[in-house]
This record gives C-alpha cells, sequence and structure tokens, in this order.
C-alpha cells in the first residue's frame, strides 16, 4: 500500500513538472501586476469534460444568453484518431459561437473555444490562444488535458478565472483547480447524481479548493450569477477610480489601453 502511494506522489509529480514546464506560472503572492490586457478584461470560464460530456457542455452552454460577457474555452478527451466534430454540435446546442480553437485566436466574451483531439490547449499572457503540438507529453493519459487550461487561465486572469470540472475519469484538472485558488479564482465541481463518472469532479473536491458542488442543471445560473457579480466588482472599482481622479474623469478612462486603443480607431477613421 505504501508502494503505490509512493507511486501515485511519484506520478503526481511528474504530472506537475510536465504542466508547468508547457504553461510557466507566477507565484500567486507575486507583486507583479497580472497581464494585460487578457486579465483586466472580462471573466473567464475553463471547463473540463470527459465521459458524459457532450451532454454535460450542451446543458450548460444551452443555459447562455446570446449576449453572455465571458470567454468559455474547453477541453474534452477526445480520440486523437479522428476530426472531432464537438464544436459543430454544440453550436447547434447553444446561441454563442462555438468554435474549434486555433494557436493565435484571442479569447472574447460571448465566444466558446474547444480543444481539437490530440493538442493541449492553454491561454498566452498576450489572452491568445495557444496548442501544443501532438508530440506534448500526455498529461493524466490525456491530451488535451485540463491541466495546461486551468493552469494558464489562472496565471492570466487570476480572479477573474473559473475553472468548471464536469463528468469525466482520471482525475484531470484536480491539480489546475488548486493554482485556480492559489490566484484568486473561483472552482465549481459537478455533483455525483448528475455525474456519469464522478473521478474527475470527485478528485478535485478531493483538493478542498472547489467553492461549489452543483447539479447539471444549475451550473449555467451559477455562471451566469458569477459573472454578473465580477462585472458589478469591476464597474465598482471602476467608478472608485473616476471619483478619486475628480470631475474629469475622460483623462482617467483614456488611460486604460482598450481605450486608448478604441479611440486611436476611432480617430483613424476621422
Amino acid at each position: 500500500m505504501k508502494t503505490e502511494s509512493k507511486k501515485s506522489a511519484a506520478q503526481r509529480q511528474l504530472m506537475k513538472k510536465t504542466v508547468l514546464r508547457l504553461v510557466p506560472v507566477a507565484h500567486p503572492g507575486s507583486s507583479a501586476p497580472p497581464a494585460s490586457p487578457a486579465s483586466v478584461g472580462f471573466p473567464v470560464i475553463a471547463m473540463a469534460a470527459s465521459v458524459g460530456g457532450l451532454e454535460a457542455l450542451s446543458v450548460i452552454l444551452g443555459g447562455f444568453p446570446a449576449d453572455f460577457p465571458a470567454a468559455i474555452a474547453i477541453v474534452m478527451h477526445l480520440s486523437p484518431d479522428r476530426e472531432s466534430i464537438l464544436a459543430e454540435i454544440l453550436n447547434r446546442r447553444t446561441p454563442l459561437p462555438v468554435r474549434q480553437a486555433r494557436t493565435g485566436d484571442v479569447l472574447c466574451p460571448a465566444c466558446v473555444f474547444v480543444a481539437p483531439p490530440n493538442h493541449h490547449l492553454f491561454v498566452a499572457p498576450s489572452g491568445r490562444l495557444r496548442l501544443s503540438s501532438t508530440g506534448a507529453e500526455k498529461i493524466n493519459y490525456a491530451r488535451p488535458s485540463a491541466e495546461p487550461l486551468f493552469v494558464s487561465v489562472a496565471a492570466v486572469y487570476r480572479q477573474q478565472a473559473i475553472a468548471v470540472v464536469l463528468t469525466g475519469g482520471d482525475g484531470d484538472g484536480s491539480f489546475g483547480v488548486q493554482i485556480v485558488k492559489d490566484h484568486g479564482g473561483t472552482v465549481i465541481a459537478q455533483d455525483r447524481p448528475t455525474s456519469r463518472d464522478f473521478s474527475m469532479p470527485e478528485t478535485s473536491i478531493k483538493t478542498g479548493d472547489v467553492d461549489f458542488i452543483l447539479p447539471l442543471d444549475a451550473i449555467a445560473a451559477k455562471l451566469i450569477q458569477l459573472v454578473k457579480a465580477r462585472q458589478g466588482a469591476a464597474q465598482g472599482r471602476m467608478t472608485t477610480r473616476r471619483e478619486r481622479a475628480g470631475p474629469d474623469s475622460r483623462k482617467f478612462v483614456s488611460r486604460h489601453p482598450l481605450v486608448r486603443a478604441k479611440i486611436v480607431l476611432t480617430k483613424r477613421r476621422k
């Protein structure tokens, strides 16, 4: 029994090293500012699923409005030997546009990106998506794995990150949810009765870093609530900063890189 325990611990350490080689993570206590603009614009929801995942993802994505103000990235364990039509199927089951992710795609609100087969999916500090090579090492016996996505979303988006662990096997995502929590994000896991395979949610729950354990039909509503709360908090911070800046708050607003870019484009059009 002790030998098995040591073996499992060694495997976990190897998995962590593999993930961190692919996605370096800043220490959560670092004083360095979060990456811009990705980490300050909008919430990012990272979902992971395996067995029973199509049904689970269909139910959740089908519960979002067309103007849902969060970006969504999805990893589902898929066969590496055939092309996936997951994005096409999900696109028919939600008002949100769903597409298979490509290196260079930019996360944006009300858009859904799905990892292709045989590639890990993760987010660069710029907010652009990246795919690993097909030769990248498998993580938790899977490629794509939830770990690189969860870890990178946590590192870039910090408090704006939300991880969702859905039905599936092999405990994928349990390291990533710890990184999400370390960086101030939120974690949701699907409950046992509604999971076809409870291994993935259960392993994450056992870390002690899951904030909500919910039945499948309650997850979309909780995500909408969390995203609205983040929007309210962000608007409150902006109002406070404008008040501190004085009556001419436009001077403050114009310092935001996204606003500056919009102003420059407007001037050029004129």
